[in-house]
């Protein structure tokens, strides 16, 4: 099992931000504990929560979850292709055109926080069966180099930065 940090030429710098929340090396571990404390964080908030906006342009709790999923399945993919040593370049996604691009407005509470569930136990289940060497395999994604070591932290500090939003603006 991995049990360390990448290192900071294996991303973006953009990403530093997120993968300093990650307070422990073991980030399977992380990604566990961060799928059982979200579940029953997001499950405790309101139905009247779901839908607000705390200012103008601002997405509501909905979309910022959705938008957590789509931002681990885009990672989680990209984790895939550089462990596989898939060497083509990837490119970056738009995170505000992916939710201009998705109806919330019909789908339950319940049901988006189930895709969340599936998509973590999708996301742990291939990084524990990476070997020892595809975690540190470099690829590049959005113009800069990513390993899937890189990923797993930006996947785990990315949702811990949107749960702190959520709780300073939101609740």
């Amino acid at each position: 099992m991995i049990q360390k940090r990448p290192s900071y030429n294996d991303f973006n710098e953009y990403y530093k931000k997120y993968i300093d929340l990650v307070e422990e090396n073991d980030i399977i571990g992380q990604l566990k504990y961060g799928l059982s404390r979200n579940i029953q964080f997001f499950g405790e908030i309101d139905t009247d929560k779901w839908n607000y906006r705390y200012a103008e342009n601002k997405w509501s709790i909905k979309e910022v979850l959705q938008h957590i999923i789509d931002t681990e399945r885009v990672m989680s993919y990209r984790a895939l292709r550089v462990a596989r040593n898939d060497q083509t370049e990837m490119p970056g996604f738009d995170q505000d055109d992916f939710i201009k691009n998705v109806n919330l407005d019909d789908r339950s509470e319940k049901d988006i926080i189930d895709e969340y569930f599936a998509v973590r136990k999708a996301t742990i289940a291939l990084f524990n069966g990476l070997e020892e060497n595809a975690w540190e395999r470099r690829g590049i994604a959005s113009q800069s180099p990513v390993t899937p070591l890189s990923l797993a932290f930006i996947i785990a500090g990315h949702e811990l930065h949107h749960i702190d939003v959520i709780r300073k603006n939101y609740l």
